[in-house]
């Protein structure tokens, strides 16, 4: 979200065009006052979930803001702090001041932080303006490098890529843009490089009715980099609604469908004119009704805290006051199940196989890439990453699958080990001690899986080089292996 109302009518007009949602009214009733807890973040968290807020470092030193960001939210987003003008003013001279103000003060409050955004045509620096071509595409990795380092390890989610298209699902013609049409790939992959832990996330506006070309070209960009294996966990809807009728009917379809691509989806900026109770209760209920919808974020505290505050379209009015919207998300969250299992990405079933006959050696073949998985240089240092390459049948391609789910190479006298257990850990040879991080199940349907992480071994591309990582299990080609046994 840009500081100034720039482009708000028209990312406003194309939500409003859409049909009423009929999905709420019966459906939201009130649990019983056992049941209920008293705030949106605590509510939220019930079925898993988060419901989180936009936050100004400026406004901190406000007690009204503070006391309810603090009291009512459990997610938090820097408004413009982290945001390339922000984090970057000179080329190669960081500072996040502001950003670590508000990351501290969430921090110490138990709230988790959602980065937003790292790659956008708007509120660059000056001098990141001046550039083009391979000059704009390096300072663009550097500024991802350079910030993600910083906060690595520290966010729940990185809004990664923010607004790359036009309303008709072609790309919008920035000076990224001209940098070339992988730019975004290469974003993400630079951004999985720099901090493997965090869910990256690519965000827009005007994406929640599913008939729309917008909508639509995002969601073809997600479902080629699934399926190529480009790291994306997550879409963020911005869900800016003009109220009256712009809740999309198809709004949980939207979600639904971005779901069933093996992503999380999140409302990242939710704000609705005059409140619509109804808009409200409904954006929120579509969200309930998609497990893997996993959070709820309204872009500021107050109506005058809001880029629209002549709209007042927050759940708090300027004088911090509970408004009925407010009444009618807290509800539609209370009303919710408990945690949902999609909230986590979901493991597709497995069925482990016995050990390949006669304990002999094998290569472990990429489906989709036809290659290896190689030992570099015939390295035995422990710590050695492993990698893709073209199959040669030599000793450091020569892995045995023994009864304790290790795979050894070198005759046995290192292991496959997991450096990790969470997404984009790295895979390794290691000393072989026996630990879990150093068992692995085969599975009937080509994947590999961690015993200790239950997550698949996976690449992100084809070539001789390609390193080997842990990622959740999505069932793509490229998470497929054969272990073909050594002529």
């Amino acid at each position: 979200m840009e500081r100034l109302l720039k482009h708000g009518r028209r990312r406003l007009a194309a939500a409003a065009a859409a049909g009423a949602l009929a999905l709420v009214g019966a459906a939201l009733m009130v649990p019983g006052p056992a049941q209920a807890a008293s705030t949106l973040g605590a509510a939220a968290a019930q079925s898993g979930r988060y419901f989180g807020t936009a936050i100004a470092a400026s406004r901190l030193n406000d007690s009204t803001y503070s006391t309810i960001a603090g009291r009512e939210f459990n997610m938090i987003t820097a408004e413009n702090e982290m945001k390339p003008d922000a984090t970057q003013p000179q080329r190669g001279q960081f500072t996040f001041s502001s950003g670590d103000q508000i990351y501290n003060w969430a921090t110490q409050r138990g709230l988790k932080v959602r980065g937003h955004t790292l790659a956008w045509h708007a509120q660059q620096p000056g001098w990141m303006q001046s550039l083009s071509g391979g000059n704009l595409r390096q300072a663009m990795i550097d500024h991802i490098n350079g910030v993600m380092g910083h906060y690595r390890g520290k966010l729940a989610a990185w809004d990664v890529v923010n607004e790359a298209f036009n309303e008709d699902g072609s790309r919008r013609q920035s000076n990224l843009q001209g940098t070339g049409n992988d730019w975004i790939e290469v974003a993400f992959r630079t951004a999985r490089a720099a901090d493997p832990s965090t869910k990256l996330c690519y965000n827009d506006y005007n994406i929640e009715n599913w008939s729309y070309g917008k909508t639509q070209g995002v969601y073809n960009m997600v479902r080629d980099f699934k399926s190529r294996g480009v790291p994306i966990d997550c879409v963020g809807l911005q869900t800016h609604f003009t109220g009256g009728s712009s809740l999309p009917g198809n709004f949980q379809t939207t979600l639904s469908s971005f779901a069933a691509l093996g992503v999380d989806v999140a409302l990242t900026e939710v704000d609705v004119t005059n409140a619509s109770t109804s808009q409200y209760a409904g954006l929120t209920q579509a969200c309930l009704n998609v497990p893997r919808c996993i959070g709820i974020t309204v872009w500021g505290v107050r109506d005058s805290d809001s880029w629209r505050s002549g709209e007042n379209p927050l759940l708090f009015d300027g004088g911090g006051n509970k408004k009925a919207a407010y009444t009618s998300v807290l509800n539609a969250l209370n009303a919710a199940g408990p945690a949902p299992t999609g909230t986590a990405t979901p493991t597709p079933t497995t069925t482990p196989t016995t050990p390949p006959p006669s304990n002999g050696a094998n290569r472990i073949l990429g489906n989709q890439s036809g290659r290896c998985v190689d030992v570099p240089n015939s390295s035995q240092t422990n710590g050695t990453r492993v990698q893709l390459y073209d199959c040669h049948g030599q000793t450091n391609q020569q892995w045995t699958y023994t009864a304790n789910k290790q795979l050894t190479v070198y005759g046995g006298s290192r292991c496959l080990d997991a450096a990790g257990s969470g997404n984009g850990a790295a895979i390794q040879i290691y000393s072989c001690n026996g630990q879990t991080n150093q068992q692995w199940n085969v599975n009937s349907n080509g994947t590999i899986t961690g015993v200790q992480s239950g997550r698949c071994l996976d690449v992100w591309g084809t070539g001789n080089g390609q390193q080997v990582q842990l990622y959740d299990c999505n069932g793509q080609a490229n998470q497929r292996f054969q272990l073909v046994p050594v002529s």
